[in-house]
């Protein structure tokens, strides 16, 4: 079965052992490196349809120099992801999803935290051009744009991020809230066209900062967004370590509040410490799969490996 996963941090692990830092290993190849969970040749083997990479850059790095490492990132997807792989499909508008040939895999660059382009629009704007399709306005700190779910303060969206959700509607680019603190959500709610959680659980089942609540959930079903559940066992059980039942646990949750056909995978792999037992490379994804059909419909978890997003608001034809 085909998979779109929405979240991974690939890039990062890229530049990290590109500068020497990680693996001992410089660079890493993401053809086959080991040390690369969403690698091609295991992209493949979870017959994963589309990947998004995440642009991730440290809240520690100093201003002046975020933009030049997410510049190295998305220089590295371009020269290190897509350029020596061929089964690597940049997607650049998202028209090119339902261009993809048997055995091409689609490559979707997403943005985590405005911190890469501060207050500068004009630097966003070079990110559309570059192809960025989603962009979530904070990690977990706080920035210029608005605060983010591990900030005491819990703000909302400034005049700057608020600008930058109404580009966003403009370009067709997803609005990310899955690090947003629970007010920035709810500003986001009122004002994009395109509202997405692309690694969030419930808090319903888990009491994290970075899950949503039953609200916030009803919210971005009543007005077409999706919610993509997550791997990473502190946000299904606050422990270190999860099984596939209790991930299968927030789908139920999300479908007992109308989301069946808004529900997709956001793994979270390369960002990861901790694993759900099963499920540690995207290679992994037939077994969340088989487990899967034990509990639903093959429509259904068909709709929560790949259909659903396709039927996303912005990628509909006006």
């Amino acid at each position: 079965m085909k998979i779109i996963d929405t979240h991974c941090d690939a890039l990062l692990k890229l530049q990290l052992a590109k500068r020497g830092r990680v693996y001992q290993v410089n660079p890493l190849t993401f053809t086959d490196a080991p040390e690369i969970e969403t690698n091609v040749e295991r992209l493949s083997e979870g017959n994963v349809l589309a990947q998004f990479f995440a642009v991730f850059i440290y809240p520690n790095i100093p201003d002046d120099q975020k933009w030049a490492h997410a510049l190295e990132q998305i220089d590295l997807f371009y020269t290190e992801v897509l350029g020596k792989n061929p089964r690597m499909k940049h997607i650049k508008k998202w028209e090119d999803l339902g261009k993809l040939k048997d055995g091409e895999i689609g490559a979707i660059l997403a943005l985590e935290g405005a911190d890469a382009f501060g207050n500068d629009l004009m630097k966003l704007r070079h990110l559309y051009r570059l192809g960025v399709l989603s962009i979530g306005l904070t990690w977990n700190n706080a920035n210029l744009c608005a605060d983010g779910a591990g900030e005491p303060r819990g703000g909302g969206l400034t005049l700057l991020g608020k600008e930058v959700v109404l580009l966003n509607n403009e370009h067709k680019v997803l609005t990310d809230v899955s690090h947003l603190s629970e007010k920035g959500f709810w500003d986001v709610m009122n004002l994009a066209n395109f509202p997405f959680a692309s690694h969030s659980n419930t808090s319903n089942l888990c009491e994290h900062p970075r899950n949503l609540n039953d609200e916030q959930i009803k919210a971005m079903f009543d007005k077409g967004g999706h919610i993509h559940v997550v791997f990473y066992p502190p946000f299904i059980n606050g422990k270190d370590t999860a099984e596939i039942s209790d991930l299968i646990k927030h789908i139920d949750h999300l479908c007992s509040l109308g989301g069946v056909k808004r529900i997709g995978l956001g793994s979270d792999f390369d960002g990861m410490d901790f694993y759900t037992n099963g499920l540690h490379k995207s290679s992994d994804f037939p077994v969340l799969i088989n487990e899967l059909l034990k509990c639903y419909s093959e429509e259904e978890v068909q709709g929560f490996a790949y259909k659903n997003f396709m039927n996303l608001p912005v990628l509909q034809k006006n």
